[in-house]
């Protein structure tokens, strides 16, 4: 009986929490941050350790580009579930814009974590794509001197090509158009738009044609044949 009564008066306690949840998701999907957070973070109450309000508060975090909020929730995550390998992408690449944020001393400092979460990633998930354009953006920003790598930023590209051929082209032309050989970056982006199709690919080139190879004709010309 006792147990009854204390399910019945913890009922509406519960209905409400999952309501909020409810409401907050639809909010969040409707790209209504600062109201989803507010529902999140009443949830977050009742229930501290729902990884699924934290990824999405650590979400906000990172859409706003709070990045020192978003790494303590990206933290908590992989603190709760740390065979997750997308809890240690997401810490690992917030905690690399934070890094951005902060001076070069304490930037380095922070460098060797961002490198250990994006390889931890790929440890937990052999196929993870994202920690692996982690890596390569990692590689490529880091000074020499404190390990930076074009070598090793291709190696993950060369990895990426064997998971998913557009991802492979397309980081090819990032690396390409990292190091301003926009020649050559255009072959790659071409490649990966002639298989991918997609808006990213698209996007990628039109970019480099319009802000990088100052082709506004070539710009245009790809454009038209995507809208059509």
């Amino acid at each position: 009986m006792k147990q009854l009564l204390l399910l019945f008066l913890l009922s509406p306690l519960v209905m409400c929490s999952q309501s909020n949840f409810e409401k907050g998701e639809k909010l969040f999907h409707a790209k209504k941050y600062d109201e989803a957070q507010n529902l999140f973070e009443e949830v977050l109450k009742n229930k501290p350790s729902d990884t699924k309000v934290i990824e999405y508060l650590g979400d906000i975090a990172s859409y706003n580009k709070s990045w020192e909020e978003a790494v303590g929730y990206y933290k908590k995550l992989k603190e709760l579930k740390p065979t997750e390998a997308n809890y240690y992408f997401k810490y690992g690449g917030a905690l690399g814009m934070r890094a951005s944020e902060v001076n070069k001393f304490k930037a380095l400092g922070m460098a060797t974590e961002v490198r250990e979460s994006f390889e931890k990633a790929i440890e937990l998930n052999p196929k993870h794509l994202q920690a692996r354009w982690g890596l390569i953006e990692y590689y490529l920003h880091l000074p020499g001197i404190f390990g930076g790598s074009e070598t090793k930023a291709i190696s993950y590209s060369v990895e990426l090509m064997q998971l998913s051929v557009v991802d492979g082209y397309l980081s090819k032309g990032r690396i390409e158009e990292y190091f301003k050989r926009y020649n050559s970056a255009e072959k790659y982006y071409m490649k990966a738009n002639e298989i991918g199709k997609s808006k990213t690919t698209f996007q990628k080139l039109y970019n480099l044609y319009l802000n990088k190879l100052k082709d506004p004709k070539k710009a245009r010309e790809l454009k038209q044949k995507f809208e059509a």
